[in-house]
């Protein structure tokens, strides 16, 4: 075999190789970051002014909307994004941490600093960047305090329980930091989460000129990150992901429908040992030993807009009621109306959870930077595949998941390429021959 011919199959493996093996301490790729509004509704740009997002639809990648995974609420959801695993196999099922036994429920934002609620054996994509030599952060995301088989992320900031979730200032200010972040640290990729419009939804609903405001307060930040962005020099080599977890709808309630409480058709204190309902949309009960099938009958047509399963006949295109943390009887209430249980103490005015085929609980979807084309309009897709995207763009193999690249593959530009910066490189060459010293013997024998 002729030198020619050798160092041709020698480049032909290594390339091969290396398409799926990214270089160490090589910085092939754009930083990273990934932004979430929580409970920012598909639509919800469409009744109200936002300059600085219709710029992003023009210099960037919009989706017609996002299907997020049931049950549409915030962990679960932000768990599936950051992980591309859907919740029966990332186990976080729930916003609220829980304990059968103990009858224990744990807040939102308690459950944040709860390793064991969120570390379940799927790993989010921080942990595995940052095994692969990236610098990963995240500020405020739900799942970023969490350690993971005993790794922490290398930078986690998470919310307080007094945190105020729609002061402007702050808001910037997150954003200055996270800027900085990426020029003064040299981190490559950063989770940044908002609470809004959530809590305005809830509050006064999502049909209302409380929501137009912070919407409108939402795209001024924006315009504010663009700005940021720009001031840093970041604008070449910052990639910048904008979603949500969930959208929102108007509550149903009394007396203009028949409201759902579950006391009216079974009786707690004998037949369930445990519950967690009156959190909108979306229950579960653990009856008493034997009560199974006596809870079931009574609920599964007790009132029209309920729908009752037993946990192993829930529909499979929910890809939720697998996991072991999932109660024997699963409900989900028909769009805007809330599931209350022994009362009728709620009083959000606007609420999620529902069914994800709804279009009330679909998101938003923005992205821009080098690496996506401009006025670019995608398909709706599911979350699940923003996952396998993020990979792609930080040159990370990506841990088993339920996504797939071919979905987002044309919101990337042409040219993007990730061996395209060091295919032909002598010190890519060099780096594979200290990986493998048999191939320093072929080398010397054939060339």
């Amino acid at each position: 075999m002729t030198g020619l011919r050798v160092l041709t199959l020698l480049l032909s493996v290594l390339l091969g190789w290396a398409s799926c093996h990214p270089v160490p301490g090589r910085k092939n790729f754009n930083k990273l970051l990934l932004i979430s509004f929580d409970g920012f509704r598909w639509n919800y740009d469409q009744d109200v002014d936002t300059p600085n997002m219709d710029r992003l639809a023009r210099e960037g990648v919009k989706a017609k909307y996002l299907t997020p995974p049931f049950v549409t609420m915030t962990s679960p959801s932000h768990f599936t994004t950051i992980s591309g695993r859907w919740i029966e196999d990332h186990g976080v099922i729930h916003n609220m941490m829980f304990n059968t036994e103990t009858q224990w429920k744990y807040s939102f934002k308690t459950t944040q600093n709860k390793t064991e609620w969120w570390d379940n054996g799927v790993l989010p994509l921080w942990i595995t960047a940052q095994r692969q030599g990236r610098k990963t952060a995240s500020f405020h995301y739900p799942g970023g305090g969490a350690k993971y088989k005993g790794e922490a992320v290398q930078r986690s900031l998470v919310e307080s329980y007094t945190h105020p979730d729609s002061n402007e200032t702050e808001w910037r200010e997150n954003i200055d930091i996270v800027m900085n972040w990426f020029t003064k640290e040299d981190f490559d990729f950063v989770t940044l989460y908002y609470g809004e419009p959530d809590n305005v939804g809830h509050k006064f609903g999502p049909e209302t000129e409380n929501r137009r405001v912070i919407i409108q307060q939402i795209d001024r930040t924006i315009g504010y990150l663009v700005e940021a962005i720009e001031r840093h020099s970041l604008t070449k080599n910052l990639n910048v992901i904008i979603t949500s977890d969930h959208g929102m709808t108007t509550v149903k309630k009394e007396p203009n429908v028949t409201e759902i409480l579950l006391t009216n058709y079974i009786k707690f204190r004998d037949l369930v040992k445990f519950d967690i309902v009156d959190y909108g949309g979306f229950g579960m009960l653990l009856p008493k030993p034997g009560q199974e099938e006596a809870v079931y009958q009574a609920l599964k047509n007790a009132h029209p807009h309920l729908n009752v399963y037993k946990k192993e006949e829930f529909p499979e295109r929910f890809h939720f009621a697998k996991h072991q943390r999932v109660l024997p009887i699963v409900m989900y209430a028909d769009s805007g109306y809330n599931i209350n249980g022994r009362l009728i103490i709620y009083f959000n005015k606007g609420d999620h959870g529902f069914d994800n085929v709804h279009m009330d609980m679909k998101t938003i979807f923005r992205a821009f930077g080098p690496d996506f084309k401009k006025n670019h309009i995608a398909e709706p897709f599911d979350s699940i595949h923003i996952y396998p995207l993020m990979c792609k763009l930080l040159g990370v193999t990506p841990e088993p998941h339920n996504g797939s690249l071919a979905i987002t593959q044309e919101m990337l530009v042409d040219a993007y390429d990730h061996l395209s910066s060091y295919k032909h490189s002598l010190e890519f060459l060099v780096f594979v021959l200290n990986r493998n010293p048999n191939l320093h013997l072929y080398l010397n024998t054939h060339l």
